[in-house]
């Protein structure tokens, strides 16, 4: 069992003021307010909000100015063109603007570059599609706000750019005839989270509100669902209503495409979760973008025929359990070497590099491994004298902050706190390391590197009654900017011997007070010569809510644990 900290949520005042005035339980009130929600009206938003909560899309900068040109290339019949990005974020963006736009009587083309051959975003010579298509405008979804090149070599061969992303620009904007970004500093937006299916949703919303096809709007909240939780988009704001009511939506799937999908990952009969979203679906989407085979995702989305979209989800099913293989086997050679040369004891970022490894995986990788070294990780695939990286950090340091005080050895680089990429040739990856090193060394605390268990509060097993679940459901979707909330319970007996599941997992009954629940310790197998039956233990674990054979079934999800 490896050592963390344990960091129990004090008790405060405006958690009783919650719970006074709503009714709730005073663990929930606890969860709502270690979240930054600190009044009663805050609360019930978070708790009970609706899709009236939307904020207006034209409160962001330029929407006004995208939503004509559009409707002028509508009207005139010009061809328009999407492009996109490889991942589920872009993917998902693509389908739903060329629908949006088809619905409004457009002429629509898509483009989305191949992660292997063309790498991320939109680069100057791009600008020869468009021309070659007979395009008049091209609209970015998920990319295009540091294209400056190419806006500028667009306008001069007679096409206009719209773009719209939530990347952070670089130090010039491109000159767009639209920039719809809620990260710029004067979007106007009030969300700033928005990922980029949230804000081609925003660009929807606008088009469709000007037609009598609103009503229809709902819709896409199953697509932005999937790619908001796909993309790790804080879920708060419209974020959480996106997911909330888009897993609902999810319930009742008319498009073929997805509808296999959702079978396929078996989960055609019962109620879908954002964890289902993360972890199956979601990495299905992103497989083929990761093995250089984008289109066939696309393709998903539009077909009509149940054969043509059985076949297309065997070969996502085939892509993503290579993808699987790829990235075990990168991620065993990263793991061996960093324990060889004791790296994690010498670094405080870890950076990796290989011919071997393939670009398109080492996202995951590095995220796998940031976990189980908690520290940043960045990995480079080597390939034609470049060096092409993708890295993952932890919660308390921002890795895109390290990556701008390196800017001089890029190529070009960008991405968002904790996730980020970069590519640079591979001669300067010495200096990279050295100098990413010293900015780590001086900027990173030996208390950023302990692996931090934040509990929210104390929690009885007697507590967890009826009433309290049915508050509980009202805190779901779980996710980055609102995690699963982690309860602490002191003195629990461990009621049966801890059985190993698949080798992986651990599974106990546990009782505390006379009330007992099962125990689930998710690849925690090594825990079993640790815990005995009729042991005591402390327990900060989560709530797990299920369904078996129609019946609702609760468990405990065990995080960590002291005997």
């Amino acid at each position: 069992m490896k050592s963390s900290v344990w960091m129990v949520s004090p008790a405060r005042p405006e958690a009783d003021m919650l719970a006074a005035e709503l009714g709730i339980p005073a663990a929930i009130a606890q969860v709502l307010v270690n979240r930054k929600i600190l009044t009663a009206e805050a609360a019930r938003i978070f708790l009970y909000g609706n899709l009236e909560g939307l904020h207006d899309p034209y409160l962001m900068k330029d929407m006004a100015k995208a939503v004509n040109r559009i409707q002028q290339a509508i009207a005139g019949r010009e061809k328009i063109l999407i492009f996109g990005d490889y991942d589920v974020d872009g993917v998902l963006s693509v389908v739903m603007l060329f629908k949006a736009l088809t619905s409004l009587g457009a002429e629509v083309e898509y483009f989305i570059p191949e992660r292997l051959k063309d790498g991320y975003g939109i680069k100057e010579h791009h600008v020869e599609i468009p021309v070659q298509r007979g395009t008049g405008l091209v609209i970015s979804v998920d990319c295009g706000i540091k294209a400056v090149e190419f806006a500028v070599q667009a306008k001069a061969r007679g096409v206009d750019v719209i773009i719209t992303d939530h990347h952070r620009p670089g130090e010039a904007l491109p000159a767009a005839a639209a920039i719809l970004n809620p990260v710029l500093e004067d979007s106007g937006y009030p969300d700033r989270d928005l990922a980029g299916v949230g804000v081609t949703f925003k660009l929807i919303q606008a088009l469709l509100e000007k037609s009598v096809k609103a009503a229809g709007l709902p819709h896409y909240m199953k697509l932005v669902c999937i790619g908001t939780v796909a993309d790790v988009a804080e879920l708060k704001g419209e974020n959480r209503l996106f997911v909330k009511y888009g897993l609902k939506g999810l319930g009742s799937v008319n498009n073929t495409g997805l509808k296999s999908l959702i079978e396929a990952c078996g989960l055609g009969n019962r109620k879908i979760s954002e964890g289902d979203l993360g972890f199956r679906i979601g990495p299905r989407i992103n497989a083929a973008g990761r093995m250089g085979k984008t289109d066939l995702a696309v393709r998903l989305f539009f077909c009509d025929s149940i054969e043509e979209s059985l076949a297309l989800v065997q070969q996502l099913e085939e892509l993503n359990s290579k993808r699987q293989k790829t990235e075990e086997k990168i991620f065993e050679a990263a793991k061996d070497k960093i324990e060889e040369k004791s790296l994690d004891q010498k670094y405080k970022c870890l950076v990796l590099g290989s011919e071997e490894w393939h670009r398109g995986v080492i996202g995951i990788v590095a995220s796998k491994l940031k976990d189980y070294f908690h520290r940043p990780v960045l990995l480079f695939a080597y390939e034609d004298g470049k060096a092409c990286g993708s890295g993952r950090s932890i919660s308390d340091v921002p890795l895109i902050d390290l990556l701008d005080d390196c800017k001089h050895l890029f190529l070009s680089y960008g991405g968002h706190r904790l996730a980020v990429g970069c590519t640079l040739p591979v001669d300067r990856m010495d200096a990279f390391k050295e100098a990413l090193n010293a900015l780590a060394e001086a900027r990173i605390g030996e208390e950023a590197l302990k692996r931090k268990i934040r509990i929210d509060a104390p929690l009885a097993f007697s507590a967890i009654d009826s009433g309290f679940l049915e508050h509980f459901s009202l805190l779901f979707p779980f996710g980055v900017g609102n995690p699963k909330p982690l309860f602490l319970s002191e003195g629990v007996e461990v009621l049966s011997a801890p059985q190993v599941l698949k080798r992986k997992h651990l599974k106990f009954l546990a009782r505390q007070n006379g009330k007992v629940f099962e125990v689930v310790g998710w690849d925690k197998a090594d825990w079993s010569h640790v815990l005995r039956r009729g042991g005591r233990v402390d327990m900060a674990y989560s709530i797990l809510l299920s369904e078996y054979r129609g019946e609702p079934r609760i468990s405990l999800s065990v995080e960590d644990l002291r005997v």
